[in-house]
């Protein structure tokens, strides 16, 4: 007979050592997945070995490339703030400039092209900037790429009016003759990031403003050799990450500690973390998760739906993978080969790893899981092979979802099929089945990436990264597609 002791304060001190053992142990599993994910991301990083930063000379290239097409629209500036846009034509993005918050006082670019006689090959751009006075040494200090020894930089002072002192500059009050006999304003394209106070207060000063442009956007949306370059490395590192931590994944592992793991694996290779979404099972029917999601568990049966992001060197990945863990070994009874054959007739592919194939508790439902993930990939083939200059954006989008509606999953294809990418995650141009009037350029990058989401039930996705080619079909900057449902 066993004597309870009827203190229950004396039985904490056991209560906790028993919490501190489990915890122990979990760290103690979490630490070997860990070490494992990044032992196996680390045995190739030859994707990094093309990627270098973009040189001051393109920065400069890119806005005469703008400048051009300004010329071409009847544009006198393109006016933009601190963001991904001023990223791309001036290496400095919000955060570099205020890491906190958006600046109250504006800080604009101000591109503009040069007509003058001392440009004789071809139009170029004149870089200019407006800063208040109490920073233009800061904005110097910067390292803003400029073929001018010095940065012209229009100074206003706190209690000016910064957009008046802007019209009337030399930038714009030495053309005011011109433009009085064309009985015009200056017109100034926004970027599209800028925020609306300083558009009106534009235009409260004098200014005509307008919105982009298809020539203006197309000079971002082509990308060039070195861009592709980052774009494959970072898109083939954030995959590679992905596939090296799936066989290192447990049963009882929560999405959250996922997220972890696969976060710490990109800081390991240099990357910036960007986002993470990792979703299991009926979790993966929300294409981006929420708040609801991160408490679930991982078991052996799990479709795993993971779309991850990351930044190196000012360059965006976004890719998405669906897989299961690695089944248990020898735990449950085996799969007839009767069976196993058939699933891989109707699929495509291995319904299990070699000698692993293992009983699900529930066929059916893993039967249509495997049905979805190869439709989804097959999806996938057709959008790629749709990736040709001159085609609409519309009929990339329009390929996939017909093999995905052939397949009767027409209602679970929610979203558009994908989008350009380059130092944003999401650009232009769009692919959804009503962009008709956006036709593909060599240059342009996509994501391609179909998905079927089964509410309540389980989601898959997949997503890579295509460039559109001059002749032939897309190059694929994302490594290898995925094979199988065990491999990624």
């Amino acid at each position: 007979m066993s004597i309870i002791n009827p203190n229950p304060a004396l039985r904490v001190p056991r209560y906790l050592g028993l919490q501190s053992e489990i915890q122990h142990v979990r760290r103690s599993k979490l630490d070997r997945v860990q070490r494992c994910a990044n032992d196996g991301l680390h045995q190739d990083l030859s994707f990094l070995d093309a990627a270098k930063p973009i040189t001051a000379d393109e920065f400069i290239q890119r806005r005469d490339r703008l400048a051009s097409a300004l010329a071409a629209s009847g544009i006198d500036a393109f006016v933009l703030e601190p963001g991904y846009t001023f990223q791309y034509y001036g290496n400095i993005s919000q955060t570099d400039w205020e890491p906190w918050e958006p600046e109250e006082r504006p800080f604009l670019m101000v591109i503009m092209p040069d007509f003058s006689p001392n440009t004789t090959d071809g139009i170029k751009a004149k870089t200019a900037f407006l800063a208040p006075h109490f920073e233009e040494g800061r904005v110097r200090m910067l390292g803003i790429p400029s073929r001018e020894p010095e940065l012209d930089i229009v100074a206003w002072e706190e209690h000016w009016n910064p957009y008046t002192t802007l019209h009337d500059s030399h930038l714009f009050g030495d053309k005011s003759n011109n433009f009085k006999r064309q009985q015009r304003q200056p017109k100034l394209m926004v970027d599209e990031e800028i925020r609306d106070y300083i558009v009106r207060g534009l235009e409260d000063a004098g200014f005509e403003t307008v919105g982009s442009n298809p020539a203006v956007e197309l000079v971002r949306q082509q990308k060039s050799s070195a861009e592709v370059e980052l774009l494959r490395a970072v898109n083939t590192g954030t995959v590679e990450a992905v596939r090296a931590m799936r066989p290192c994944l447990v049963p009882d592992l929560t999405e959250n500690e996922v997220t972890d793991i696969l976060n710490k694996a990109l800081l390991s290779i240099g990357f910036q973390l960007f986002f993470n979404i990792v979703l299991f099972e009926e979790h993966g029917a929300l294409p981006h998760g929420g708040f609801v999601t991160g408490w679930k568990k991982l078991t052996h049966e799990s479709m795993v739906v993971i779309d991850v992001g990351a930044h190196y060197l000012g360059y965006s990945s976004d890719i998405c993978r669906s897989f299961f863990i690695d089944p248990p070994k020898k735990k449950h009874k085996c799969w007839s080969k009767v069976i196993v054959s058939v699933l891989k007739y109707l699929t495509g592919f291995n319904a299990m790893p070699a000698d692993e194939h293992c009983m699900p508790s529930n066929c059916e439902l893993h039967s249509e899981k495997l049905l979805v993930w190869n439709t989804v990939l097959r999806a996938q083939t057709a959008a790629a092979q749709a990736f040709q200059v001159n085609a609409t954006a519309a009929s990339v989008d329009i390929a996939a979802r017909t093999v995905i509606e052939d397949a009767g999953y027409g209602e679970a294809f929610t979203h558009r099929l994908g989008h350009g990418i380059g130092i944003k995650a999401h650009e232009s141009p769009y692919l959804n089945k009503w962009n008709t009037d956006v036709r593909l350029q060599h240059g342009m990058v996509f994501t391609n990436e179909p998905g079927i989401y089964l509410e309540n039930r389980f989601g898959v996705r997949h997503e890579d990264i295509y460039l559109v080619q001059e002749n032939g079909e897309a190059e694929l900057l994302s490594g290898r597609r995925a094979k199988g449902p065990y491999d990624p």
